[in-house]
């Protein structure tokens, strides 16, 4: 049952977005409920990276993908905690540079040092953040080495993890872990497996939320909304409510290809994700480590698995790295009756294509100059990359119809600005023709960071929330 059906505040979603949220709004005293679709699964209760977890912590069990040519798989949290519980929780601040284009190019309010530079400091606080006490893996060293040896910018990427140097045991500081527990010390109920349907505007300056629980209509009422459902489940649910005007236009993310390095020996990849990334051509393109167990290292394979099979076989001598870039295309979200999940599409511009087949001759180089034996591409009849062969170019093959491409950051489709025309929502997050209506989550990045957002989408909601705060104070 739900245990407030009036509470002053409604939360739908409880990701990074909607935990900050929660916490800041019932630690001022307010009543808070927060509305989340997935269940509660205790962190350690799964392993990471398993079928298990895929099935019960990411949506449709991870098998989303956007329409368009090609194709990029995506992947979302849903679950308590959201995207927070399943992710490396490497942590990273926006870019000064992307700051200031948001400050530019969308109007956007609030977002220099004085308004941000507090908030970013109180998260890494409440989520300990801090590089690895210890050395970090073999895998992960690699791309310190590969781009030391061309002279290219590295750093070691601080996450937000509690350290036992004792035991060498690291403790994800998720939402599960952090903002969650704040915001139920406050008084605030956390509701798993509620479904927020739709929301209809109500009498007396309050919004009524439409629910599914366990099979059950439930209806929530409350004086302020705040949606935090993620970039797809934010517009999917602002447009089943009726309003569409800017919401879901805009989606941007990151997108990623892959490949997986052969070398001498054993790396231990599959351990951890690495923690070194490389940001020399940052924030268009950056190089990182991702998953290598070894269902990860045959997918990359799996591009050429007639001719590659066999090297899964040996997958321990084999760790997965990836480029990413900052895309100028954009996709679409479009909830349409009916149908439960809404319809994600998603389009790559020609600089996009040609920054991700230059990502992939850098990434390949630099992996080699690492030691690396072989470079395998994710990319359908490139060749394999040899150390004792000389330059070869993988990028090459990249095509739409050849790439495979991926993503885990998704943003931007209720970009938040006083520029009316494209900003649905107000500089502070505020649904503009909707009183008591507000979004709070990576929905508002008006564009894809080029790096992780989390950090930056928990600093804006804490933000944001100030800002309610001291409007209601008024």
């Amino acid at each position: 049952m739900i245990p407030c059906h009036e509470p002053d505040v409604l939360v739908v979603g409880s990701g990074a977005g909607g935990a900050v949220t929660a916490a800041t709004l019932a630690e001022s005293g307010m009543s808070v409920l927060v509305a989340e679709e997935g269940e509660h699964v205790p962190q350690g209760e799964v392993s990471a990276f398993s079928l298990e977890q895929m099935g019960r912590q990411y949506r449709s069990g991870g098998l989303t993908s956007t329409l368009g040519r090609p194709p990029i798989a995506y992947a979302e949290g849903c679950c308590v905690g959201g995207g927070t519980e399943v992710n490396s929780g490497l942590y990273h601040v926006a870019p000064p540079s992307v700051l200031a284009e948001w400050r530019r190019d969308w109007h956007v309010e609030g977002l220099d040092d004085e308004h941000l530079a507090p908030h970013y400091a109180s998260v890494e606080r409440a989520l300990s953040v801090a590089t690895l006490p210890w050395e970090s893996p073999r895998a992960s060293r690699v791309l310190a080495e590969g781009a030391a040896a061309l002279g290219w910018s590295w750093q070691e990427v601080p996450r937000w993890f509690r350290y036992d140097s004792a035991t060498r045991g690291a403790r994800r500081q998720s939402m599960t872990e952090t903002y969650l527990p704040r915001a139920e010390r406050a008084g605030a109920g956390v509701v798993a497996g509620c479904r927020v349907q739709r929301l209809k505007r109500s009498h007396a300056a309050t919004t009524t939320a439409v629910c599914s629980v366990g099979g059950r209509r439930e209806l929530i009422r409350a004086r302020w909304v705040f949606v935090c459902a993620g970039a797809i489940g934010t517009a999917a649910l602002l447009q089943r409510s009726g309003l569409r005007r800017g919401v879901g236009a805009t989606l941007r993310v990151h997108p990623t290809v892959k490949v997986a390095a052969e070398f001498d020996a054993p790396l231990d990849a599959a351990a951890d994700v690495p923690v070194h990334q490389v940001k020399e051509f940052g924030p268009d393109l950056s190089f990182g480590g991702s998953v290598s167990r070894p269902g990860h290292v045959a997918l990359v394979l799996a591009e050429n698995w007639r001719r590659d099979a066999g090297r899964a076989e040996e997958w321990e001598r084999f760790a997965v790295y990836y480029a990413a870039i900052r895309s100028a295309g954009h996709g679409r979200v479009l909830a349409l009756p009916g149908i439960r999940e809404p319809v994600v599409s998603y389009r790559l511009t020609q600089r996009d294509l040609a920054l991700l087949r230059s990502g992939l001759r850098r990434l390949t180089h630099m992996l080699l100059a690492a030691g690396a034996l072989a470079v395998y591409p994710s990319v359908r009849r490139a060749p394999v990359a040899h150390r004792d062969e000389g330059c070869t170019d993988v990028g090459a093959s990249l095509r739409r119809g050849s790439v495979s491409l991926m993503t885990v950051h998704l943003c931007s489709t209720v970009p938040l600005g006083e520029d009316e025309r494209r900003c649905p929502v107000d500089s502070w997050g505020r649904v503009r023709g909707w009183a008591g209506l507000y979004v709070n989550d990576g929905s508002l990045l008006p564009t894809a960071p080029g790096v992780n957002p989390q950090g930056t989408i928990m600093a804006l909601a804490a933000r944001n929330c100030a800002r309610f705060l001291e409007s209601r104070r008024r």
